[in-house]
């Protein structure tokens, strides 16, 4: 899943703009695919005085610290093609009001992670798809966890 902490001064965001940034958000993983149940936020207000940058107060702070289990990013070019996608995302929410923003991500181990006591199935699997589609965790076999274009060797295809 990605986790999104979202730490922010007292009122930076109406509940509107809160379901509004999640969405967006969402609908950018959603593209990978990933089931958009795998997407969490958590707003944190951060009261005034209570954050400081360079040991300054900074009351027009946002903090966006990003915890992603399901899939890792590979490569340099990648990393920043996504990091600026984020920042595309999330700008008119912060850039917009006024706000200093900053975005970090923690990739952890995808085998540490379980959802309604199910283990996450392997990337493009049967039962990924059907996660996608059901946008639910539930039971799956081991036949599920297969990909759904199956090749079993290399250079043999139309069989």
């Amino acid at each position: 899943m990605p986790l999104w902490k979202v730490y922010h001064p007292v009122g930076a965001f109406t509940a509107e703009d809160k379901k509004a940034l999640a969405k967006r958000v969402t609908d950018v993983y959603a593209s990978v695919p990933l089931p958009k149940f795998y997407v969490v936020f958590i707003f944190e207000e951060v009261a005034k005085d209570s954050c400081f940058v360079g040991g300054e107060p900074h009351n027009r702070f946002i903090r966006f610290k990003i915890d992603q289990i399901a899939r890792t990013v590979p490569g340099p070019v990648l990393r920043e093609w996504w990091i600026r996608t984020l920042d595309t995302v999330i700008a008119p929410f912060v850039k917009d009001g006024g706000y200093d923003w900053e975005v970090s991500i923690d990739e952890t181990p995808c085998d540490l992670w379980s959802l309604q006591g199910e283990l996450a199935p392997p990337f493009e699997s049967v039962a990924e798809k059907r996660w996608v589609k059901e946008n639910k965790a539930s039971p799956y076999t081991l036949a599920e966890k297969l990909p759904v274009n199956l090749i079993l060797a290399p250079g043999v295809a139309d069989r």
